[in-house]
């Protein structure tokens, strides 16, 4: 999920990729080494040293080690009561009530009937009046469950991700990241609802980030930097969501039209007789000539191993640098 990856900030509050030694293909092993280099002397130019009273130097001392102290970034940034609440209910949802009336549902249930309204009739349409009518309650009940759309979105897709079968950690690469594809490409399918989200902001929710990390953990150790495992990553998982939001499209045309994509084409046969000029075209008629327009029966599997070959080659060529 490059596109949308989470990049986690340097604890130095220092963007590496920025300083001047670094290299986006460097191998990540070797960015771990930098510290063991030792730094060439050189001669400073002598300087006198400007007189400072001494009672500075003692108000200075005791804040000596806040001030060497770099400030964790993620502390500049304030953090609204709508993004606390939403990662709460993520990472640290609610016990169920141990005192008291015994509450009617469970959150697992509320979500669990969310998943089914967006499946119906699509996640622009989901609302909570719609996921209360189908749990039998008052809009205004469900409240007491999940505070907003938002929250229960949050909650619908880290469920969603929760059924992938991830790959093990000592597979090697090119059979982990293909069953990391195959395994985002069948989720999509079943749950073609994710697609109509920002997959660039998709929650930061526990089952979201384990496929991440199972992802980048495929490519980690091949010999690629740290900038490129990223990005290949990310360029799977564009490739698995534009096939998929393809997928869901002819899927929707195919329903409404009562025509299925053979059918359709057939239809328009008579274009390459009547309308299609070979000599406007001649690359086009060239290659349909040779059969490169016949369609593998399974498209997803077919394009899936040409990106692999692509980035074998990357990691190949990363591998051969001295």
């Amino acid at each position: 999920m490059a596109s949308n990856t989470v990049a986690p900030v340097p604890s130095d509050g220092v963007d590496s990729a920025r300083t001047p030694d670094s290299s986006a293909d460097a191998p990540l092993d070797a960015s771990l080494a930098g510290s063991e280099v030792d730094a060439p002397e050189v001669d400073a130019p002598e300087v006198d040293a400007p007189e400072v009273d001494a009672s500075e130097v003692d108000a200075s001392e005791g804040n000596a080690s806040a001030d060497d102290t770099a400030p964790d970034p993620t502390d500049q940034v304030p953090r609204p009561a709508d993004v606390t609440r939403r990662l709460a209910l993520l990472w640290d949802p609610p016990a169920p009530p141990t005192r008291g009336r015994k509450a009617r549902l469970t959150l697992d249930e509320v979500v669990t009937a969310g998943i089914a309204v967006a499946q119906e009739v699509g996640l622009d349409a989901l609302s909570m009046r719609r996921v209360a009518a189908r749990l039998d309650m008052g809009a205004m009940s469900l409240y007491t469950y999940v505070p907003g759309r938002t929250e229960l979105v949050d909650l619908m897709i880290d469920r969603a991700f929760a059924e992938l079968d991830l790959p093990p950690a000592d597979a090697p690469w090119r059979d982990g990241l293909s069953r990391y594809a195959r395994e985002v490409w069948h989720l999509y399918q079943r749950h073609s609802w994710i697609l109509q989200t920002n997959m660039w902001r998709l929650p930061l929710a526990p089952h979201v980030l384990d496929a991440q990390e199972a992802g980048l953990r495929t490519l980690v150790d091949t010999g690629l930097s740290a900038e490129r495992v990223v990005e290949i990553l990310g360029l799977v998982d564009a490739f698995v969501r534009g096939l998929a939001r393809a997928a869901v499209a002819e899927s929707v045309e195919n329903d409404a039209s009562g025509m299925s994509s053979d059918e359709y084409w057939t239809s328009m046969s008579s274009f390459w007789a009547d309308w299609f000029d070979v000599e406007r075209y001649p690359v086009m008629t060239r290659i349909w000539e040779a059969g490169g327009f016949h369609a593998p029966s399974d498209p997803f599997d077919a394009s899936l191993d040409r990106l692999l070959d692509g980035v074998e080659m990357t990691i190949d060529r990363a591998n051969e640098r001295p």
